[in-house]
């Protein structure tokens, strides 16, 4: 009996992982967090492979969430002495950007797409 509801709900997209992943990095984002630490939350509610990277990966912008968790906690001006710097740069850091998306977010002249590091 639980196995045709299943069954049913896939069939019409009511249960999709596809979206639910979808969703939650979006979600995410939007509360400022980045790709590593939304990575890091899905999994650990069990959701691990490939259909986390390909989410994560195409989601569109990830330098405006970065930018908009910084101004929201240390204002619009941009840090200008260097422990001010390291500083804003561990909060990013912490809230899960890649190095890049930090350097990007803090007007460092950067190319962002020039990510090596994992997401």
């Amino acid at each position: 009996m639980l196995d045709r509801v299943i069954e049913r709900l896939v069939a019409e997209h009511l249960l999709d992982d596809r979206r639910y992943v979808d969703n939650f990095v979006g979600v995410h984002a939007a509360r400022g967090e980045g790709p590593l630490r939304v990575r890091a939350k899905l999994h650990q509610i069990g959701v691990t492979g490939p259909l986390v990277d390909e989410c994560l990966a195409a989601f569109p912008d990830w330098l405006t969430p970065a930018q908009t968790a910084r101004r929201k906690k240390f204002g619009a001006s941009l840090p200008s002495d260097y422990a001010e710097r390291q500083r804003q740069a561990r909060f990013l850091r912490y809230r899960g950007y890649t190095g890049p998306q930090v350097r990007a977010a803090m007007g460092f002249d950067t190319d962002i797409n020039d990510d090596t590091e994992d997401l």
